[in-house]
């Protein structure tokens, strides 16, 4: 939704950025989001050194997705040119490639206290003061020069907005002309789900796809204009109903769809380090800019320290509940490797199988699932028999004319037993929700019942509504994500907190697929070739 008048500021990137989420949009109470500000001569320069991210360049653009699908048709084309069979015709990548456009009117930000560590995670807009369009100057402006009539909204997370002011208050010099200020009552938040278009922005508010990930959705602001005469809550109102006939209601939807995208926020992240909290791979952090408040530490742990541990989307089961196959395969590559994985899924010609010439070439399996909000959310449909089930009434039925055949008759009783597994199903999925629920809650640590270490400690405030998805900061060597730990098996039982008794608990921890691939020596990106080739240009 940016006006054509700003085309030409716009970045436009052709990626690859998963399935979206259902479409669908909703408006953010005051608890969820809020909107600070920051204006006036020196601003940028005054927020350029309390941030991560470099204000006076171009936002990078997000990381495509991991496709999963490539790699599996690329394993099998090899596995059949090898046999001298003919691949069949695959389509294109530039044809399942979307044009998806970015400006440098809103980028991903953490605010660091002095020793480095969190204080919460932001988004930025820019916007000029004063303008009747809440588009932004040419960014090949001087950003020096232009700051006077600019200012900055802060898009925070509702439960650190106030840590955050503070924050930003403290280190304002007193002869400074920033003003600093609390706009949560004049502009209003909106996200709206299942697009890729953040073009056509109507007068009066601002919108960009999430600098963090498209996946998450498109952000809207509404500013108003000078010209307008419309209070907050007329301008919310009239973007609900230019909203509701193309994308309808749906309030909570991003607190599931962040949850399943691996994605904390807010007081979640509060005292840890960006870096332990995936910032870098959100664009949020820069390497290159100059001095900030806190980079001593982030810097130190990108050039020569290792990530011990992550953020990380974990599921919760009980150890009735059949583990899903993408963990089944999980624990055969940590326990066998991805040299031997092959050999084991088909044999070996010397156990009377075929060799079917399967060849990874360069490609190594994730040692855990990669897997899309979406994919986890049909997965929990799968896991707590919550997906819709309609059989048609066979004959004879009450309402339905006709007599009941021998064969209908053993239909019935087999629908009977199916209705009766999903009814059982859904029972047993709302004692786990009830249960885990209660215990995994912020704070919490999840503790291994084999060795009785604590593996990880939870951040959410509670799981993901509808599923047991909670985010916790894990130990990477405890998940097969670095060197010197046990791998992780789908066999594990964990204890939740101070919870005692009770069914035996698993953890089934995934990777979103907006991660890289890590490197296990350093639990960061691996650094590929051409990488390395560009950095030391």
């Amino acid at each position: 939704m940016a006006s054509s008048s700003a085309a030409h500021r716009t970045a436009a990137a052709a990626g690859r950025f998963g399935k979206l989420w259902g479409r669908g949009h909703e408006t953010f109470p005051l608890s969820t989001r809020r909107i600070l500000s920051v204006s006036g001569p020196g601003s940028t320069k005054y927020l350029q050194g309390l941030v991560t991210c470099d204000l006076l360049s171009e936002p990078p653009t997000p990381r495509e997705e991991y496709d999963v699908e490539e790699h599996a048709a690329s394993v099998a084309k090899r596995a059949m040119e090898a046999q001298d069979v003919t691949p069949p015709q695959m389509i294109g990548s530039e044809e399942r490639e979307v044009r998806v456009r970015f400006d440098s009117r809103t980028r991903s930000a953490c605010f660091l206290d002095h020793r480095g560590r969190i204080v919460t995670d932001a988004l930025l807009w820019k916007r000029p003061i004063d303008d009747e369009s809440p588009e932004l100057p040419a960014p090949e402006a001087d950003p020096i020069r232009e700051e006077d009539e600019a200012e900055y909204l802060i898009d925070v997370a509702g439960d650190a907005a106030d840590a955050l002011l503070a924050h930003l208050k403290k280190y304002k010099l007193r002869k400074s002309k920033v003003k600093i200020g609390d706009r949560s009552e004049e502009v209003g938040v909106h996200a709206v789900y299942g697009t890729l278009n953040a073009e056509g922005t109507p007068p009066g508010y601002a919108a960009a796809m999430d600098p963090r990930h498209p996946s998450l959705g498109m952000r809207v602001l509404s500013v108003g204009t000078p010209a307008d005469d419309l209070t907050p809550q007329q301008r919310t109102s009239n973007f609900q109903s230019m909203m509701s006939n193309f994308f309808p209601p749906a309030t909570g939807t991003y607190s599931v769809l962040r949850t399943l995208s691996g994605v904390a926020e807010g007081a979640e992240l509060r005292g840890k380090t960006a870096l332990e909290c995936n910032q870098e791979f959100m664009g949020s952090v820069s390497f290159s800019k100059g001095c900030y408040l806190g980079q001593e530490l982030t810097a130190r742990s990108h050039h020569t320290g290792m990530i011990r541990k992550r953020i990380l989307p974990v599921a919760i089961i009980d150890d009735r509940t059949e583990v899903p196959r993408p963990w089944i395969l999980a624990d055969m590559i940590q326990e066998l490797g991805p040299d031997k994985l092959g050999e084991n899924l088909f044999g070996t010609p010397e156990e009377g199988m075929i060799d079917v010439g399967l060849d990874l070439g360069d490609y190594v399996p994730p040692p855990l699932p990669r897997i899309s909000a979406p994919g986890m959310g049909g997965i929990y449909s799968m896991l707590l028999g919550t997906a819709p089930t309609v059989l048609p009434p066979p004959a004879g039925a009450e309402g339905v004319e006709g007599p009941v055949a021998p064969e209908m008759e053993i239909e019935m009783e087999t629908d009977l037993e199916q209705e009766e597994a999903a009814r059982k199903l859904r029972e047993a999925g709302e004692q786990l929700l009830a249960r885990v629920s209660e215990h995994a809650v912020r704070g919490a640590k999840i503790i291994d019942e084999k060795d009785g270490k604590t593996i990880g400690q939870i951040l959410s405030t509670s799981p993901a509504p509808g599923t047991t998805v909670v985010l916790a900061q894990m130990r990477m060597d405890r998940v097969g994500l670095a060197e010197g730990g046990a791998p992780w098996s789908r066999k594990n039982t964990i204890r939740i907190g101070d919870e005692k008794g009770g069914q035996s608990l698993r953890y089934l921890p995934y990777l979103p697929l907006w991660w890289p691939d890590i490197d296990r020596a350093s639990g960061k990106a691996q650094i590929v070739e051409e990488d390395r080739r560009e950095e030391e240009e």
